[in-house]
């Protein structure tokens, strides 16, 4: 065991207590950009906790070839809880199958401003590459953790966020005629089948929101999303279009989002001014049509299992 400032290292056999976390294709994370990403919400001692973790490193605290990773006390806990809390957060050599622990004792206190402690450098990129150390195995690693506050109860949920070596992506065409007979707020495509689930794309005419009079309002909806299992979310890569049909220069923006029960929907609520679209010379609006495309591309979901 290494002990330094409060801060222990070890090996341990047992499984963490509380939570899991499985990542399959893990080097998809830095492909897509992803620089944090936070776990779904487990139970540990009465309150609810998340995972957060940076696969290159924390870059505003300026954390180089580590991994960093966190525990946070989830806003999802009643306003003014004043929590202290000691921790371990773990990574499974899967080789071994054993775990790389390593512990806080001296505990931390957890509230409105500090929601969030941990270790900057939890583990060098190089051990945890290492092949040797089976941390990575078929670019797949366990990360875990386990939260001790007073009058604990234990509850053990496992999560699985899988990114996706081969992403699955597929396009949309929707045509909207009769664009200046327009009257309602917004109108949606017909749904179309991405990844196992149903997208729409929701268009309004006169701007929503911050666009709302002055610019065309785009989005993308996640329309099943009442159906998904407690925690899943999907991330996926959206390209919202509304096509030039004289030059073929698209007006054209693109994100990377997490689509979940809670967030269903992603788009702009200033796509493109009012002014812009309707100028005959651009080719957005052609004898009143325009022609809206959506390409989705699924990159990664997450899972939870009790």
């Amino acid at each position: 065991m290494a002990t330094q400032d409060g801060i222990s290292k070890s090996v341990r056999d047992d499984h963490p207590s509380h939570y899991t976390v499985k990542i399959r294709s893990f080097s998809q994370l830095a492909k897509h950009s992803v620089e944090k990403y936070e776990s779904g919400e487990f139970d540990a001692g009465g309150y609810k906790w998340k995972l957060v973790l940076y696969p290159n490193g924390n870059k505003r605290r300026k954390v180089e070839n580590h991994i960093s990773l966190y525990l946070a006390l989830a806003r999802s806990n009643r306003p003014g809880w004043d929590v202290h809390a000691t921790f371990r957060l773990f990574l499974l050599d899967q080789n071994r199958y054993n775990y790389f622990m390593v512990e806080d004792a001296s505990g931390k206190r957890f509230h409105g401003r500090e929601l969030e402690w941990g270790f900057d450098k939890f583990i060098s990129l190089k051990d945890f590459n290492g092949g040797s150390n089976g941390y990575v195995l078929d670019d797949n690693c366990v990360f875990g953790a386990e939260v001790f506050v007073s009058k604990e109860k234990r509850k053990k949920r496992r999560e699985y966020l899988t990114m996706m070596k081969d992403s699955i992506m597929k396009k949309d065409d929707w045509k909207i005629e009769n664009f200046s007979k327009l009257d309602a707020e917004f109108y949606e495509s017909n749904p179309f089948e991405v990844g196992d689930q149903i997208w729409k794309i929701r268009f309004y005419p006169k701007g929503y929101g911050f666009g709302e009079g002055n610019y065309l309002s785009l989005y993308l909806i996640l329309t099943d999303s009442k159906a998904l299992p407690p925690g899943m979310k999907i991330y996926a890569n959206l390209t919202l279009s509304i096509l030039d049909q004289l030059q073929a220069k698209p007006e054209s923006h693109k994100t990377n989002f997490w689509f979940s029960a809670a967030d269903p929907c992603s788009g702009w609520a200033k796509f493109t001014p009012l002014t812009k679209f309707t100028e005959l010379n651009n080719g957005y609006l052609v004898k009143d049509i325009c022609q809206v495309e959506a390409k989705v591309e699924i990159l990664g979901k997450v899972k939870i299992l009790e």
